[in-house]
């Protein structure tokens, strides 16, 4: 029998966690998704911190579907990257396929101006 779907996920995440770094000027964006909620951080990973974070557990996202939620929260990680003046970050899919809420909070965040 193959792995649980989590631990399939998380050594796909290791695998691309190896080549992936975050550091002060160009941080990553790691992204977690779960059944209901969509979860986002700016991590730089040299100093071990997180610059920046978003959630559709935010208050104003309470739209029809998960989908246009991840997309406003990946705007609103951009807006908190901005003013921290982060233009551009490591996409950090965490595992998961690059489809979906995944693609759709990273085309917000390109929307709302971050570089990647």
């Amino acid at each position: 029998m193959g792995l649980a779907k989590d631990q399939r996920r998380r050594k796909i995440h290791l695998r691309i966690r190896k080549s992936i770094v975050g550091t002060a000027q160009r941080p990553r964006l790691n992204v977690f998704r779960s059944n209901q909620f969509i979860y986002c951080q700016l991590i730089d990973d040299t100093a071990g911190h997180t610059l920046a974070s978003a959630s559709s557990r935010d208050g104003g996202i309470a739209t029809t579907t998960k989908v246009e939620q991840a997309k406003l929260v990946g705007k609103l990680i951009a807006e908190k990257a901005i003013a921290s003046n982060i233009n551009a970050v490591v996409f950090d899919r965490g595992g998961y396929l690059y489809h979906g809420r995944v693609k759709a909070l990273a085309e917000g965040a390109r929307e709302g101006g971050l570089k990647f």
